[in-house]
Parts: structure tokens; C-alpha cells; sequence
């Protein structure tokens, strides 16, 4: 039984793991998104999220201990410039997993995992949100009973007729 064990071994000694985390987070922080598979890319969402966390407070103690997490000067420093000024007033969720599909040669299942202030079209259809409708089954309105399809039907009747009394005018 898994009781309690949170983390995902993905099949590799804890060396080996924090070493594939640390430079995954360091490609995420530089290149605003990576494809990998789906297994990792959430192994690597708990990994990256405290140390975006950290990085909204500039000291050297947090600096120091993002580098020994990350070691990689580049994205240090590129996190607590960049990333940190954009992602400042975000309480939380500052990574996005989207599922792309299956791999051709094992069919493991992959997903591109992004920071989410960094991605240009999915800010710009924030702004332009629909009122979502959703889709039943019973019809609404009027009413449902018999009465209600009684004034429909008369409705319709008398609007076939005035269209037809139009079209004799012409």
C-alpha cells in the first residue's frame, strides 16, 4: 500500500530524480514552457511552484536556496527578475499542465507545462469570456406542461398564417 507516500519515483533513484527536476525546472523558468511527459510534468508542478513561491521575496537566504534547488545561475536570476515582477500579486497556480496528446513510439501520455502569465493567447480569451450555456435536456421557458405546448402550437399557427396572408399581398 501507498499510504502516504506523496511524490513519484518516475522510476529513478532520488540522485538521479532531483537532478532531471532541477534542470526541467531550470528549462521551465527560462523557456516559459516544456514538453515532456505527463508524469513528470506533475512531479515537476510541486517541484517548481515553492520556488516561484519563494522568489517574491528578493533576499539573499532566498536566493541562495532557490540556487540550491535549481543550480542554474541563468534561471536564478531570470525568476526572481522576471518571473517574480509578473506572477507578484498571483496567490498560488502559477504552472498549467495541457495534455497533448500520446507519444508515437510507447504511447506514454504527454503534456506541455507552462507558467501561466507568459502564455499570450490564453490572456487574450480571458478577456473575452462567453457566458457558458449549458445544455439540457427539459425545455425551459414558458412552462412544460400542456398548457405551454397549447400556446407554442397557437403561436406557430398564427405566424405560418400572417406569413402566408403576406406572401398572397405580393
Amino acid at each position: 500500500m501507498r499510504h502516504g507516500k506523496k511524490n513519484n519515483h518516475l522510476s529513478r533513484k532520488a540522485p538521479h530524480r532531483r537532478a532531471m527536476l532541477s534542470n526541467m525546472a531550470a528549462s521551465l523558468i527560462l523557456h516559459k514552457k516544456i514538453n515532456t511527459t505527463l508524469a513528470k510534468a506533475k512531479a515537476l508542478r510541486k517541484y517548481v511552484e515553492p520556488l516561484i513561491t519563494k522568489s517574491k521575496t528578493d533576499s539573499t537566504h532566498s536566493r541562495r536556496t532557490v540556487f540550491s534547488y535549481l543550480q542554474n545561475k541563468d534561471a536564478v536570476t531570470m525568476l526572481f527578475k522576471e518571473v517574480a515582477q509578473k506572477i507578484g500579486d498571483r496567490p498560488g497556480g502559477y504552472t498549467r499542465i495541457l495534455k497533448t496528446g500520446h507519444r508515437l513510439g510507447d504511447a506514454s501520455s504527454m503534456a506541455m507545462i507552462e507558467l501561466v502569465d507568459y502564455n499570450e493567447n490564453m490572456l487574450s480569451t480571458a478577456g473575452e469570456k462567453k457566458k457558458a450555456v449549458k445544455a439540457t435536456r427539459r425545455k425551459r421557458g414558458k412552462g412544460t406542461g400542456k398548457a405551454a405546448k397549447l400556446e407554442v402550437n397557437e403561436e406557430v399557427e398564427n405566424s405560418e398564417s400572417a406569413e402566408e396572408n403576406e406572401s398572397n399581398e405580393e
